[in-house]
């Protein structure tokens, strides 16, 4: 579960580190204030909550298994335990 959540934290970062990169390819200053106005924070959490609400839907679409799926939960056989599996 870690996996997904961490994934999710770096599509929201994405905005602002390709904003951070071009401060920097143009020389503006990255830790100046006045290179983060609050009309640019705000754009980019705009597009950043755009981009996670994106990758939210598109994990919830295309993971896990098919609709008519029957999951078998795993269950000790003979012994040895048998991990669960999708039919």
């Amino acid at each position: 579960m870690i996996r997904p959540v961490l994934t999710e934290i770096g599509i929201f970062l994405v905005p602002f580190a390709v904003y951070a990169l071009f401060l920097v390819a143009t020389r503006s200053g990255l830790f100046v204030q006045t290179s983060w106005p609050i009309t640019i924070v705000a754009r980019l959490a705009l597009a950043a909550l755009v981009l996670v609400i994106a990758g939210l839907i598109g994990f919830a679409h295309f993971s896990g298994a098919a609709p008519d799926s029957t999951y078998v939960p795993a269950h000790i056989e003979n012994g040895k335990l048998v991990p669960g599996v999708e039919r």
